[in-house]
């Protein structure tokens, strides 16, 4: 699938994306996420072997990494049906909405118009070429003006690790999600036994008259 993932996100807030396949998505976008401006923009970073598109409309960025064989006008068509289908799904909600509070229901639209883009259907023909003059207004910057020194960003993608059954991946991030959450409450649970059965040693030294509970060899 040549749109290898995509983000959107409120600023560094991402409220939902989607992976064809495995790399290190997540990381190298937050990078990018933090530098994008805040005024509305179209731009595509290049990057090795790869492409950056996004587009930043008030306040929210739809961003697509692709294959730099992959056309534009395509990756700008898609990245536009997912801003109209999001910005009628949710409005406003998105200017407030916690970190991925839509991915749960978006990221399958997401991945549905991933395969649609990439299908060469005569319906799309047209949408394609009215994307040609849009794009002719929408730079290709090299994404090393976005590193500040010191700054590495690397794209690591492996195609071979399909992630189409994204729900799988989901089930066994929550899984592993509330395992932490047990064992964080089991913990809590352990502390505040401990201190409950310090607290009555103490009354219970103080009453006997001494930590050695004195009151008992009488």
């Amino acid at each position: 699938m040549p749109i290898l993932y995509a983000v959107i996100a409120r600023g560094t807030t991402v409220l939902a994306k989607y992976a064809s396949c495995a790399g290190n998505f997540t990381e190298v976008t937050e990078q990018i996420l933090q530098k994008i401006p805040p005024e509305n923009s179209k731009l595509t970073y290049s990057h090795g072997s790869y492409l950056f598109h996004y587009i930043s409309e008030d306040k929210i960025i739809y961003l697509c990494i692709t294959d730099d064989e992959f056309e534009r006008s395509k990756a700008f068509l898609f990245l536009n049906e997912i801003k109209r289908r999001f910005q009628a799904q949710y409005g406003v909600r998105a200017q407030t909405a916690l970190p991925y509070a839509m991915n749960s229901d978006f990221s399958r639209i997401m991945a549905s118009q991933m395969r649609s883009i990439s299908e060469d259907r005569p319906d799309q023909v047209a949408k394609v070429q009215d994307q040609v003059e849009e794009l002719k207004s929408i730079m290709v910057r090299n994404i090393d003006h976005l590193a500040e020194r010191g700054e590495k960003l690397e794209l690591l993608v492996d195609k071979t690790e399909d992630l189409s059954a994204n729900a799988v991946t989901f089930k066994k991030t929550s899984r592993n999600l509330a395992r932490s959450l047990w064992w964080k409450n089991v913990k809590l649970m352990a502390i505040l036994a401990v201190v409950i059965i310090l607290v009555l040693y103490f009354i219970i030294s103080a009453a006997c008259g001494g930590l050695d509970w004195p009151c008992t060899r009488k």
